[in-house]
């Protein structure tokens, strides 16, 4: 407006007339013009600021690293179970005691550098495979089979459970690397070691996938796990019965999320403000609390990683933020791809078509599994489900990244899957 005002009055040719023009304009109709913008302004703030729900907060990072690389002051990086700093020892009277038994008895956790097709048929092949430990005592030869390692999607089961505490929504973790860790499991050896001998060297070959093996690869995430005390002594709640724990996130820094780990008898809600976290708890004397804290990270300091970084970040936009307000969800092929291309995850993924069929689930061209198995549907039932066919392309230009296209296409998948549960939702490639 102010720039077509200008316009017209640089047109006029009477320069009296423009100047008392000019005055008339600056004195009442631009300043008009002005408290108008700074309303519409305001306005619009109002709104955004209406639909921030703090969900980024909650946001998850992912990666791994080989263990020598672990940097234990990372900026917003932490390993999902503490211990795997530590170079593993194993016991070799463990061993023995299973073996005497007649028993199985797990070696260690391996990295499966590979796709999902390839994992599959290796942990559904049912095959033992030969190995070497060498002890101070002379070399024994081995046998072992491998199987899908839950040590760390047990971690994200247990996050699971944090967030159900804490009344956050959950958003499925976008942790691919967590489903290539596998097991080895001792089954036998041709003879028996002495309890008093020491371990030197101990492997397992795995044949035609001993390329896809690595070894001492620790998987990372942005959650570090925290004791905090109360910033006073407890106050009395409004319901008179319950306690007041507050505690300041000042030091710790108020723009992360927190959720509170503990008993549900001893927490009967929390809340959030901008600076404080307050957990109201029938606990009458100050204590330490459990907290999960997940760093936001400041990706432009985020230095060289060897593994790319994945998230289960949405995009910033109106159109999403307006979505996750509404309690309906709209039943269209449109909602799909605005689901899907929600996520940061989608530059590697294009969903082309979406598509009901009466195919059994787990066909030959199924490719994805489900991310969230620990989430359970009471209310319907499995059997009568129809199979939602969701077909997905790659993007260009992405191959090093391929061996986790399956894995980032399941996460699309599995959050569909939450949408739309009256459906059987599967990924297949176009």
């Amino acid at each position: 407006m102010k720039d077509i005002v200008a316009d017209r009055l640089s047109r006029m040719e009477d320069l009296e007339q423009r100047k008392q023009l000019k005055q008339l304009m600056n004195g009442l109709f631009l300043g008009m013009v002005d408290y108008q913008e700074k309303m519409n302004a305001a306005l619009e703030r109002r709104v955004f600021e209406e639909l921030e729900d703090g969900e980024d907060k909650h946001d998850i990072f992912v990666t791994v690293c080989a263990r020598d690389d672990f940097d234990p002051i990372h900026d917003f990086l932490y390993p999902m179970l503490p211990e795997d700093v530590k170079l593993p020892s194993i016991a070799l009277n463990r061993i023995v005691e299973s073996l005497s038994r007649g028993e199985e008895t797990k070696l260690y956790t391996l990295f499966m550098q590979c796709g999902n097709p390839e994992l599959n048929e290796l942990l559904t092949g049912k095959r033992t495979f030969g190995g070497v430990l060498e002890t101070t005592g002379g070399r024994y030869a081995i046998e072992a089979r491998v199987e899908r390692s839950s040590r760390y999607t047990s971690q994200i089961e247990r996050l699971y459970d944090v967030f159900q505490k804490n009344g956050v929504a959950w958003k499925t973790v976008n942790h691919p690397y967590a489903y290539k860790f596998i097991d080895v499991i001792l089954t036998g050896s041709d003879r028996m070691p002495a309890v008093a001998e020491e371990v030197l060297e101990l492997s397992v070959d795995l044949e035609q996938y001993e390329h896809y093996k690595r070894t001492d690869i620790i998987p990372l995430w942005n959650i570090e796990q925290l004791e905090l005390k109360n910033s006073g002594f407890p106050v009395p709640a409004a319901d008179r019965i319950n306690f007041e724990h507050v505690m300041s996130l000042r030091k710790t820094g108020s723009e992360h999320g927190y959720l509170v780990d503990g008993d549900e008898e001893n927490i009967r809600y929390i809340k959030r403000s901008a600076e404080e976290l307050t957990i109201v708890s029938p606990q009458e004397r100050s204590g330490v609390w459990n907290v999960w804290k997940l760093t936001q990270p400041v990706l432009t300091q985020q230095g060289k990683l060897e593994y790319p970084l994945y998230s289960n970040r949405r995009k910033d936009g109106f159109i999403g933020k307006y979505a996750r307000k509404q309690t309906m969800v709209v039943r269209a092929t449109g909602e799909l791809m605005r689901i899907v291309h929600s996520f940061e995850a989608a530059q590697w993924l294009e969903l082309a078509e979406a598509a009901v069929d009466s195919v059994p689930s787990g066909g030959a061209k199924g490719r994805t599994y489900g991310m969230n198995p620990f989430i359970s549907d009471n209310i319907r039932s499995e059997a009568g489900k129809k199979r939602l066919k969701l077909t997905f392309r790659p993007r260009g230009g992405q191959d090093q990244h391929d061996y986790m296209l399956c894995d980032l296409m399941s996460f699309l998948v599995s959050e569909i899957q939450m949408y739309f549960p009256e459906y059987r939702c599967e990924g297949e490639w176009a």
